[in-house]
């Protein structure tokens, strides 16, 4: 019978996602930053009675307790856990300076009415306009700082000549990256019962300078009717968090078995 982890590993190859399963990195899992993606005066994408902000906090709050209350060998960290403005370049600052094993940061996705789904990100360079979008609207963040233009080096986030640095990208811990993506979008085909966007690459940010495994979450699309719905209400929020636990403790226990 093929286990949760190993089913995540072939989802990825649904979505040809190349990797070495032999550069699996082997570590214990002790400390995890949840990053609620934007906040205070940056709401986010909006759609028509809510706010991004408001809907990644509160799956980031039910997901740092459900990993407490099941893990408690796990240190949960959180870059933000009221309404506040937090810089990406910060984000990744609070990861690294605690040493994290792991880095988790939840957004929600706009778009064209009908797009729907879920989609799981690893830092690189897009392979798709589509995920250029994307990157684009999440990086934007950064114009609303005060000291932008020496945090990124120069980086605009609406110029696609800026993405080229991406292109040179390259970390140790991509493997471990893209199998967790994996496994969360599996947890969500499976258990929510969710649209898979599949697992992408594209140059975030706020995944950048992390020196630890790190995936960026679209939970859905604000924009669609019906997604908006499921993603403000309780239950979409819980199971949405519990999804991505569940991809947590199966890439635990997955790693720690190396």
């Amino acid at each position: 019978m093929i286990n949760k982890a190993l089913a995540g590993i072939l989802f990825l190859s649904m979505f040809f996602i190349s990797f070495e399963i032999k550069n699996i990195r082997s570590v214990t899992l002790k400390r995890i930053v949840i990053d609620a993606g934007h906040g205070g005066k940056d709401p986010g994408c909006n759609g028509k009675t809510s706010r991004e902000k408001d809907i990644t906090l509160k799956i980031a709050l039910q997901l740092g307790e459900l990993i407490k209350t099941n893990m408690p060998d796990v240190e949960v960290t959180y870059t933000r856990k009221d309404d506040r403005f937090v810089e990406l370049h910060d984000r990744a600052t609070i990861a690294n300076k605690i040493n994290a094993d792991l880095f988790i940061s939840i957004h929600v996705n706009a778009g064209p009415e009908q797009f729907a789904g879920t989609e799981t990100y690893c830092m690189g360079l897009h392979k798709s306009e589509s995920n250029m979008q994307v990157a684009q609207r999440e990086n934007a963040s950064i114009l609303m700082e005060a000291n932008q233009q020496a945090n990124y080096d120069g980086f605009d986030p609406n110029k696609p000549e800026s993405y080229i640095m991406f292109s040179l990208y390259q970390s140790a811990n991509l493997t471990n990256s893209m199998i967790l993506a994996g496994q969360i979008e599996e947890e969500f085909t499976t258990f929510n019962q969710r649209h898979s966007r599949g697992v992408k690459q594209a140059g975030f940010l706020v995944l950048w300078k992390t020196t630890m495994p790190a995936v960026l979450v679209e939970t859905g699309f604000l924009t669609h009717a019906e997604e908006e719905v499921y993603l403000n209400s309780d239950k979409g929020q819980m199971h949405t968090a519990y999804g991505i636990y569940s991809a947590i403790e199966d890439y635990k226990q997955m790693i720690e078995a190396e």
